[in-house]
């Protein structure tokens, strides 16, 4: 027991021991000219665009936002930041990125970085539909107008460049297969699931070209998460362990965006790198107590298997820090600091 035990806090003084140096950080970012970052995708990067619009997407009620500045819930997915925020952070950008249909957005705020992601929507536009949330079409039109605003703030050459020396990152997919695929019948009737997966990647390229045509110069693509392990698919699925048919379509599927990426560079002269998070999310969920955690099967709100609304006014676990899930479906802020602390890590190899 004793070795046990002296093992475990081995494990986690080594993974703390590889946190990331925020002051070699910060000059790696002003060496590099780092200027911001703008944030695209779904409810693991929303900081609370949906918040007025008519969906069920929606966190901006209590608990939600628990362990964030003053306990407010801001529309953000978990108890407190995203891995966006804490890499704006890191960088030394700012404390969080704001959502950019966040109605106190000042002009202030527009050059240290938006989040323009929508929880609910994926690559392809149908996803977002069924949720009535913002698609990726549709986020884009929203950085052509947030560009003309920033112009007229900074000036137009200086909106240039700090949009070319930003990292726009892109995070989605989950929803196309666990709302759009797997629930919907429209999309499984017409192709089957590896025909969809090229469906989505065509949609990628197109989206990733257009952030290319509207400055894009370096890009980040978030893996797929193994999915298969999300506490309410496992609960929905009567597994005990993760749902290995889903996670084998999120490796096959994060296989199809590396291919793609490799293809990028080259054609468009965008410097992209792809953040895998399968690895260290799947390590986490079968060792939890490695990176300090000790319940990884369920979330910390209420039961462990609500989300969004059944999640509203529920109490929760005592200490968050100790819960990989938040909720049934999304990583508490503790979860996220382990997921942007390997975005980083990514960000400096890329660029060194």
């Amino acid at each position: 027991m004793i070795m046990r035990a002296f093992l475990v806090l081995l494990s986690v003084l080594v993974v703390q021991a590889q946190a990331i140096d925020i002051a070699k950080l910060r000059l790696f970012a002003a060496k590099n000219n780092l200027s911001c970052i703008y944030v695209f995708g779904d409810s693991s990067v929303d900081p609370g665009n949906n918040n007025n619009l008519i969906t069920d997407q929606k966190g901006n009620f209590l608990p939600y936002g628990k362990d964030f500045y003053d306990g407010r819930p801001t529309g953000r997915f978990s108890n407190g930041r995203l891995a966006t925020d804490l890499i704006a952070d890191a960088l030394g950008h700012t404390k969080y990125i704001p959502a950019y249909l966040d109605q106190n957005l000042t002009n202030a705020q527009l050059v240290n970085g938006i989040s323009f992601a929508s929880g609910g929507s994926g690559f392809d536009d149908l996803t977002a539909q069924l949720s009535n949330v913002i698609s990726l079409s549709k986020q884009l039109e929203y950085f052509r107008e947030y560009k003309a605003r920033l112009g007229r703030h900074v000036g137009k050459k200086r909106a240039q460049e700090i949009v070319k020396n930003a990292v726009f990152l892109l995070s989605m997919g989950t929803n196309d297969f666990l709302q759009n695929y797997y629930v919907e019948p429209t999309r499984s009737k017409q192709f089957t699931i590896e025909k969809y997966q090229d469906l989505l990647i065509s949609a990628m390229s197109k989206y990733i070209k257009a952030m290319h045509a509207e400055g894009a110069r370096r890009l980040t693509v978030v893996g797929m998460e193994p999915f298969g392990c999300v506490p309410l698919i496992r609960a929905l699925k009567g597994t005990v362990g993760c749902a290995e048919d889903y996670n084998k379509i999120a490796v096959s599927f994060n296989s199809k965006i590396k291919s793609l990426m490799a293809t990028l560079e080259p054609s468009l002269g965008i410097r992209n790198f792809y953040t895998d998070i399968y690895g260290l999310i799947l390590d986490t969920i079968h060792n939890p107590k490695k990176y300090g955690f000790v319940e990884a099967s369920k979330g910390c709100c209420g039961s462990g298997l609500e989300f969004m609304e059944s999640c509203k006014g529920l109490p929760t676990c005592a200490d968050r820090s100790k819960y990989v899930y938040w909720d049934a479906v999304h990583f508490t802020e503790e979860m996220y600091k382990i997921i942007s602390e390997e975005a980083l890590k990514t960000l400096m190899k890329t660029l060194a």
